[in-house]
């Protein structure tokens, strides 16, 4: 193997086999598809998922303040799709479809999500990560909640007004892409 296509490899190997050196094992990855465009101000994915970390956000025509807001948003955990990044500003999707420019320190990594705006019956939040599981509450469309847990099927999921927690399918929520894992 020539020296070119080595170095690669072993830093690859370094970066996999560093945290459990460190004593704690990495969280599991998005599941991204290795092809996607990665953001030119974080190298973060692009699009991905966050949330509104202010309690008020203007949503912006363009990347700077000199640019008119074409929303302003109250709804602290609302979850964002990020779908370009400039500068300190992140272009964003709502669940409706509206886009536009937002500062980007108004925005959290923390995930979010919304019981997806296209269901006209409730959707489950179950006991457990289950379709036979017991049924802990009925969630309308757009109720919002707050994620610990994906595995590519279920979320864990915490309604954001009250502390009722459960499962729901990933299929039914806005907020985190099919198959997306995360802890």
């Amino acid at each position: 193997m020539n020296s070119k296509r080595l170095i690669p490899l072993l830093l690859t190997a370094a970066a996999v086999l560093l945290p459990f050196a460190a004593g704690s094992a990495p969280q599991a990855a998005p599941a991204f598809n290795h092809d996607w465009k990665k953001g030119r101000e974080t190298g973060f994915p692009i699009p991905r998922f966050v949330s509104l970390k202010a309690a008020k956000a203007h949503m912006r025509v363009g990347p700077s303040l000199d640019y008119a807001t074409s929303y302003v948003y109250s709804a602290r955990g609302l979850p964002l799709e990020i779908t370009e990044e400039y500068g300190h500003w992140r272009r964003v999707r709502d669940e409706d479809g509206s886009t536009g420019w937002m500062f980007a320190p108004l925005l959290s990594s923390r995930r979010t999500a919304v019981v997806g705006p296209w269901h006209k019956k409730p959707v489950n939040l179950r006991a457990d990560p289950s379709s036979d599981a017991r049924t802990v509450a009925k969630l309308a469309a757009k109720v919002r909640l707050d994620l610990s847990h994906c595995d590519g099927d279920w979320c864990r999921a915490a309604l954001q007004d009250r502390r009722l927690t459960g499962f729901v399918r990933q299929i039914d929520l806005w907020g985190v892409y099919p198959g997306e894992t995360f802890d």
